[in-house]
């Protein structure tokens, strides 16, 4: 194995051991659609969910019923309307529902238990009816009113994985069917669970199938790979028009991430290992709607050093970077920030100061892995701000092989006799650095 393979491999163990000490007692809820759990690697799928719930992370389930309960009611001969979306649940359809709904749990449950996942299906569901809107009877279709969630925090503390189908009961009993998207965005918000997956049959969202606004971040195969609440907002108000189905559940996401839900997740559940993929991996492998700040730049730290010269090591092997040591930057650590990605360090930076109100950029290096996703552009941006702030005249970059990189963020050619004099004293002269400089207004 090539020694950059073995980086690759070690950086992902990393990666992954620091997701696992993070998420050990959180809670995590999973949607699955019908046609996923229709899907021929949907028992792999569930093999992953069952290792999440070894490694100490409290999973409850919701499974989407649509679908089955569709063939249930051809099947017997039943038709039911659906108004906006919404089945009209009648008398008679009730109990085929019912028994749709409990089929396609119990087919989950039965699997988890083939890996060694025990699982108990519930009536954890206090609904109402939808009664009469706009002169339509919905029937016996209802809405959440509430989770009993000092019983499904018993069950999780157990070991158990509640698993909740879209059926919910009055106070005397009667049964409702309910939306099993809105009881995925109640079940998530009352149980204050860390993240919501949306496990669906559909194909990631991409830049190519949709108008975009800005700040939206791509992979670099199109991917929208997550969105900030406002910028998803302003992502389904242009798209508004568009009857994609994916549309909906960036709506739902942004409506559970409203009421506390740090983040949702929308994946396609056919995909083998998405869930591991999604959770265990900065960049993803669906789209990712956050409430909270996800990524940040913040000064460094003394127990940062490790990972910036981590980060630094790759351009330095290739000249990009000089060297520099461990002491080095801690001589220098007011001056360098680091870009943080879900406690992890991805990216660093550094802005040093000089006595003729000129400031260097330097010690740019982004983690190989994420260097796609604009983060050097925000840390060079981020210390030419502070720059700004600072009141300093102008910044300069001394560089061997990212000249264009640096035009294209608004430097220019400079010289050697531009630079203050204490900076030109320390110039390499064998490596013979470009010089360019933005003038700060």
């Amino acid at each position: 194995m090539r020694n950059n393979d073995i980086k690759e491999h070690v950086e992902l163990i990393r990666e992954v051991f620091s997701y696992v000490h993070r998420f050990a007692g959180a809670t995590f809820v999973f949607k699955v659609e019908y046609e996923v759990a229709e899907h021929p690697l949907f028992p792999v799928l569930v093999k992953d969910l069952a290792l999440l719930h070894g490694m100490g992370i409290r999973t409850v389930i919701i499974p989407g019923a649509t679908g089955r309960i569709n063939e249930v009611l051809q099947r017997y001969g039943i038709a039911t309307e659906s108004v906006g979306g919404v089945r009209i649940s009648t008398p008679e359809a009730i109990p085929f529902i019912k028994m749709a709904a409990f089929d396609v749990s119990n087919q989950v449950m039965t699997l988890l238990a083939a890996h060694g996942a025990n699982a108990v299906v519930g009536n954890w569901v206090r609904a109402r009816s939808m009664g009469v809107i706009k002169g339509v009877d919905y029937g016996s279709t209802g809405v959440v009113e509430r989770i009993d969630t000092e019983l499904v925090n018993k069950i999780l503390d157990e070991g158990l994985i509640p698993i909740l189908p879209c059926i919910g009961w009055n106070a005397v009993g009667t049964p409702y069917n309910i939306s099993s998207n809105e009881l995925a965005r109640v079940v998530s918000s009352q149980l204050q669970a860390e993240k919501l997956f949306l496990l669906l049959p559909e194909e990631r969202l991409d830049a190519g199938d949709f108008t975009f606004p800005g700040g939206i971040t791509f992979n670099p195969e199109g991917r929208i790979s997550r969105l900030d609440i406002h910028t998803a907002e302003a992502f389904l108000d242009i798209n508004a028009s568009s009857s994609d189905p994916r549309l909906q559940y960036v709506k739902l996401a942004c409506e559970t991430c409203r009421r506390g839900v740090p983040r949702v997740h929308i994946v396609d559940g056919r995909v083998e290992g998405v869930i591991l993929k999604e959770i265990f991996s900065n960049l993803g492998v669906g789209t990712m709607v956050h409430g909270n700040d996800y990524d940040s730049l913040r000064p460094m730290r003394e127990e940062d050093i490790t990972d910036v010269l981590r980060i630094m090591e790759p351009f330095v092997e290739r000249e990009v970077l000089i060297r520099r040591t461990g002491a080095d930057l801690e001589r220098a650590a007011g001056d360098y920030v680091v870009y943080e990605m879900d406690d992890s360090i991805h990216g660093c930076g550094a802005l040093h100061r000089y006595s003729d109100g000129s400031g260097e950029i330097a010690g740019i290096a982004v983690d190989t892995r994420y260097d796609r996703l604009g983060i050097g552009f925000k840390i060079v941006s981020y210390l030419v701000e502070v720059a700004r702030r600072e009141g300093l005249k102008r910044v300069f970059v001394l560089t061997t092989q990212t000249s264009d990189w640096f035009q294209r963020l608004g430097f220019v050619d400079a010289d050697l006799d531009q630079i203050p004099p204490e900076r030109r004293e320390r110039y390499d002269r064998r490596r013979n650095s470009r010089i360019y400089q933005r003038i700060l207004e």
